[in-house]
Protein backbone atom coordinates (compact mmCIF):
# COMPACT_ATOMS: atom_id res chain seq x y z
CA UNK A 1 0.00 0.00 0.00
CA UNK A 2 2.97 2.60 0.59
CA UNK A 3 4.48 2.28 -2.88
CA UNK A 4 1.04 2.89 -4.22
CA UNK A 5 0.44 5.53 -2.19
CA UNK A 6 3.74 7.32 -3.18
CA UNK A 7 3.61 6.37 -6.39
CA UNK A 8 0.14 8.17 -6.83
CA UNK A 9 1.80 11.18 -4.70
CA UNK A 10 5.12 11.21 -6.78
CA UNK A 11 3.08 11.61 -10.12
CA UNK A 12 0.43 14.26 -8.56
CA UNK A 13 2.94 16.08 -7.13
CA UNK A 14 5.75 16.63 -9.75
CA UNK A 15 5.65 17.85 -13.28
CA UNK A 16 5.41 13.94 -15.29
CA UNK A 17 3.82 12.38 -18.57
CA UNK A 18 3.19 9.03 -18.50
CA UNK A 19 2.92 7.09 -22.20
CA UNK A 20 0.99 4.07 -22.62
CA UNK A 21 1.82 2.71 -25.95
CA UNK A 22 0.34 -0.08 -27.89
CA UNK A 23 0.78 -2.04 -31.22
CA UNK A 24 -1.42 -4.47 -32.80
CA UNK A 25 0.20 -6.06 -35.60
CA UNK A 26 -2.31 -7.98 -38.59
CA UNK A 27 -2.37 -11.66 -36.49
CA UNK A 28 -3.10 -9.74 -33.36
CA UNK A 29 0.11 -9.75 -31.67
CA UNK A 30 1.96 -6.64 -30.32
CA UNK A 31 3.24 -5.13 -27.64
CA UNK A 32 2.36 -2.83 -24.44
CA UNK A 33 4.54 0.26 -23.43
CA UNK A 34 3.73 2.09 -20.49
CA UNK A 35 6.82 5.01 -20.13
CA UNK A 36 6.52 7.36 -17.07
CA UNK A 37 8.55 10.37 -17.21
CA UNK A 38 9.24 13.15 -14.26
CA UNK A 39 10.33 16.05 -14.85
CA UNK A 40 13.42 17.13 -12.03
CA UNK A 41 12.36 20.54 -12.63
CA UNK A 42 8.96 20.25 -10.60
CA UNK A 43 11.14 17.89 -8.29
CA UNK A 44 13.71 20.94 -7.73
CA UNK A 45 10.78 23.45 -6.95
CA UNK A 46 9.83 21.34 -4.35
CA UNK A 47 12.42 20.20 -2.71
CA UNK A 48 14.64 24.00 -3.07
CA UNK A 49 17.55 24.14 -1.09
CA UNK A 50 16.90 20.22 0.52
CA UNK A 51 19.73 18.12 -1.22
CA UNK A 52 18.92 14.77 -3.06
CA UNK A 53 18.66 11.55 -1.59
CA UNK A 54 18.14 9.45 -4.48
CA UNK A 55 20.86 7.05 -5.63
CA UNK A 56 22.35 6.72 -9.31
CA UNK A 57 20.51 3.28 -10.27
CA UNK A 58 19.89 2.60 -14.07
CA UNK A 59 18.85 -0.76 -15.17
CA UNK A 60 17.04 -3.29 -16.98
CA UNK A 61 15.57 -6.66 -16.03
CA UNK A 62 12.75 -9.13 -16.98
CA UNK A 63 10.27 -10.16 -14.15
CA UNK A 64 11.32 -13.78 -15.25
CA UNK A 65 15.14 -12.34 -13.82
CA UNK A 66 13.74 -11.40 -10.61
CA UNK A 67 11.41 -14.87 -9.86
CA UNK A 68 14.84 -16.82 -10.61
CA UNK A 69 17.07 -14.70 -8.50
CA UNK A 70 14.62 -14.39 -5.80
CA UNK A 71 13.73 -17.99 -5.84
CA UNK A 72 13.82 -18.12 -2.05
CA UNK A 73 11.55 -15.69 -1.49
CA UNK A 74 9.26 -16.36 -4.66
CA UNK A 75 8.23 -19.76 -2.99
CA UNK A 76 7.59 -17.84 0.68
CA UNK A 77 4.40 -16.48 -1.27
CA UNK A 78 0.90 -18.05 -1.28
CA UNK A 79 0.23 -20.15 -4.65
CA UNK A 80 -2.10 -17.33 -5.88
CA UNK A 81 0.38 -14.54 -5.25
CA UNK A 82 3.23 -16.42 -7.44
CA UNK A 83 0.65 -17.17 -9.97
CA UNK A 84 0.59 -13.58 -9.99
CA UNK A 85 3.98 -12.92 -10.43
CA UNK A 86 3.87 -15.37 -13.44
CA UNK A 87 1.27 -13.70 -15.16
CA UNK A 88 4.26 -11.02 -15.34
CA UNK A 89 7.41 -13.17 -16.34
CA UNK A 90 7.68 -12.08 -19.58
CA UNK A 91 7.11 -8.21 -18.70
CA UNK A 92 10.58 -6.35 -19.78
CA UNK A 93 11.21 -2.96 -17.04
CA UNK A 94 13.88 -0.55 -17.46
CA UNK A 95 14.58 2.22 -14.75
CA UNK A 96 17.10 4.97 -14.24
CA UNK A 97 17.43 7.63 -12.06
CA UNK A 98 20.56 10.12 -12.64
CA UNK A 99 19.82 12.83 -9.71
CA UNK A 100 23.02 14.35 -11.78
CA UNK A 101 21.97 14.56 -14.84
CA UNK A 102 18.42 15.16 -13.85
CA UNK A 103 16.85 11.76 -15.66
CA UNK A 104 13.43 9.96 -13.75
CA UNK A 105 12.34 7.89 -16.07
CA UNK A 106 10.68 4.26 -16.04
CA UNK A 107 9.89 1.80 -18.92
CA UNK A 108 7.53 -1.38 -19.02
CA UNK A 109 6.42 -3.27 -21.62
CA UNK A 110 5.40 -6.35 -22.89
CA UNK A 111 4.92 -8.21 -26.15
CA UNK A 112 1.54 -10.57 -26.32
CA UNK A 113 0.03 -12.67 -28.65
CA UNK A 114 -3.40 -11.89 -27.45
CA UNK A 115 -4.03 -8.14 -26.23
CA UNK A 116 -6.59 -10.29 -23.44
CA UNK A 117 -4.04 -12.17 -22.11
CA UNK A 118 -1.98 -8.95 -21.05
CA UNK A 119 -1.17 -8.57 -17.10
CA UNK A 120 -2.01 -5.01 -15.66
CA UNK A 121 1.86 -3.54 -16.91
CA UNK A 122 1.18 -0.67 -14.23
CA UNK A 123 1.64 -2.76 -11.06
CA UNK A 124 4.84 -5.09 -12.65
CA UNK A 125 7.15 -2.21 -10.70
CA UNK A 126 5.09 -2.19 -7.78
CA UNK A 127 5.24 -6.82 -8.06
CA UNK A 128 8.90 -6.89 -8.57
CA UNK A 129 9.73 -4.88 -5.31
CA UNK A 130 7.35 -6.92 -3.32
CA UNK A 131 9.20 -10.08 -4.75
CA UNK A 132 12.84 -8.93 -3.85
CA UNK A 133 11.52 -7.35 -0.78
CA UNK A 134 9.62 -9.99 0.25
CA UNK A 135 6.88 -7.33 0.90
CA UNK A 136 3.13 -8.40 1.00
CA UNK A 137 1.31 -7.62 -2.30
CA UNK A 138 -1.11 -5.23 -1.99
CA UNK A 139 -3.84 -5.75 -4.83
CA UNK A 140 -4.48 -2.89 -6.59
CA UNK A 141 -8.06 -0.87 -6.67
CA UNK A 142 -8.29 -0.77 -10.43
CA UNK A 143 -8.03 -3.24 -13.77
CA UNK A 144 -7.56 -2.68 -17.00
CA UNK A 145 -9.10 -4.87 -19.82
CA UNK A 146 -7.99 -4.75 -23.15
CA UNK A 147 -9.71 -6.75 -26.18
CA UNK A 148 -9.47 -6.89 -29.64
CA UNK A 149 -11.10 -8.96 -32.12
CA UNK A 150 -9.63 -8.35 -35.32
CA UNK A 151 -12.54 -5.83 -36.09
CA UNK A 152 -13.49 -3.85 -32.93
CA UNK A 153 -10.76 -2.35 -30.37
CA UNK A 154 -11.88 -1.58 -26.83
CA UNK A 155 -9.51 -0.69 -23.45
CA UNK A 156 -12.03 -0.34 -20.14
CA UNK A 157 -10.83 0.53 -16.77
CA UNK A 158 -12.72 -0.71 -13.96
CA UNK A 159 -12.56 0.41 -10.25
CA UNK A 160 -12.19 -3.15 -8.17
CA UNK A 161 -12.10 -1.70 -4.84
CA UNK A 162 -14.22 1.36 -3.95
CA UNK A 163 -13.09 2.00 -0.81
CA UNK A 164 -9.74 1.84 -1.50
CA UNK A 165 -9.48 4.15 -4.37
CA UNK A 166 -11.34 7.14 -2.44
CA UNK A 167 -8.90 6.52 0.30
CA UNK A 168 -6.33 7.21 -1.84
CA UNK A 169 -7.33 10.35 -3.99
CA UNK A 170 -7.91 11.63 -0.34
CA UNK A 171 -4.23 11.47 0.13
CA UNK A 172 -3.12 12.83 -2.69
CA UNK A 173 -5.91 15.40 -2.57
CA UNK A 174 -4.72 16.96 0.67
CA UNK A 175 -1.11 17.09 -0.33
CA UNK A 176 -2.11 18.39 -3.56
CA UNK A 177 -3.42 21.68 -1.27
CA UNK A 178 -0.55 22.25 -0.03
CA UNK A 179 1.18 22.48 -3.16
CA UNK A 180 -1.18 24.03 -5.12
CA UNK A 181 0.69 27.18 -5.80
CA UNK A 182 3.34 25.39 -8.12
CA UNK A 183 2.31 25.18 -11.75
CA UNK A 184 2.65 21.17 -12.61
CA UNK A 185 2.26 19.92 -15.99
CA UNK A 186 0.97 16.06 -16.14
CA UNK A 187 -0.18 14.36 -19.13
CA UNK A 188 -1.21 11.11 -19.78
CA UNK A 189 -1.22 9.93 -23.45
CA UNK A 190 -2.37 7.00 -25.26
CA UNK A 191 -0.27 6.19 -28.53
CA UNK A 192 -1.92 3.12 -30.53
CA UNK A 193 -1.24 1.41 -33.69
CA UNK A 194 -3.52 -0.59 -35.40
CA UNK A 195 -3.12 -2.73 -38.85
CA UNK A 196 -5.63 -1.18 -40.67
CA UNK A 197 -6.95 2.01 -41.30
CA UNK A 198 -9.69 3.46 -38.34
CA UNK A 199 -13.19 3.47 -39.28
CA UNK A 200 -14.35 5.54 -36.02
CA UNK A 201 -13.29 5.97 -32.42
CA UNK A 202 -15.63 6.52 -29.20
CA UNK A 203 -13.61 9.41 -27.98
CA UNK A 204 -13.61 12.45 -30.76
CA UNK A 205 -10.79 13.85 -28.92
CA UNK A 206 -8.45 11.71 -30.93
CA UNK A 207 -5.94 12.80 -33.03
CA UNK A 208 -5.72 10.33 -36.56
CA UNK A 209 -2.34 9.82 -38.04
CA UNK A 210 -2.54 10.48 -41.71
CA UNK A 211 -2.73 7.21 -42.55
CA UNK A 212 -5.74 6.38 -40.60
CA UNK A 213 -4.17 3.68 -39.06
CA UNK A 214 -2.69 5.04 -35.36
CA UNK A 215 -4.36 7.44 -32.80
CA UNK A 216 -3.06 9.49 -30.24
CA UNK A 217 -5.21 10.70 -27.05
CA UNK A 218 -3.88 13.17 -24.22
CA UNK A 219 -5.60 13.85 -21.07
CA UNK A 220 -4.77 15.48 -17.85
CA UNK A 221 -3.19 12.72 -15.48
CA UNK A 222 -5.39 14.29 -12.38
CA UNK A 223 -8.68 14.52 -14.34
CA UNK A 224 -7.78 10.77 -15.13
CA UNK A 225 -7.83 9.51 -11.26
CA UNK A 226 -10.88 11.85 -10.71
CA UNK A 227 -12.72 9.79 -13.26
CA UNK A 228 -11.90 6.36 -13.75
CA UNK A 229 -14.03 5.76 -17.59
CA UNK A 230 -12.24 8.85 -18.73
CA UNK A 231 -9.90 7.08 -20.49
CA UNK A 232 -12.44 3.98 -21.60
CA UNK A 233 -12.09 3.79 -25.19
CA UNK A 234 -13.46 1.93 -28.49
CA UNK A 235 -11.60 2.02 -31.66
CA UNK A 236 -13.30 0.01 -34.61
CA UNK A 237 -11.12 -0.60 -37.96
CA UNK A 238 -12.61 -0.67 -41.27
Amino acid sequence: MKFISAFLLLILLTSCTITETIIINPDGTGNIEVYSLRDENSVMQLRKNSPSSEKFIDTIFVFQDYITKYQETFVRFSKSDQALFQEHSNVKMHVKMDPIQMENFNIVSCDFKKIEEVPNVYESLSLASCLKENYTIVKPFYKIKYSFDGVIFRRNLVITDQEKFDERMKEVEDKKNVFSNYKLKQSYVLNYYFPRKIKSISNEKAVLSADRKSLSLEFQLSDCLKNSELTNLEVILE
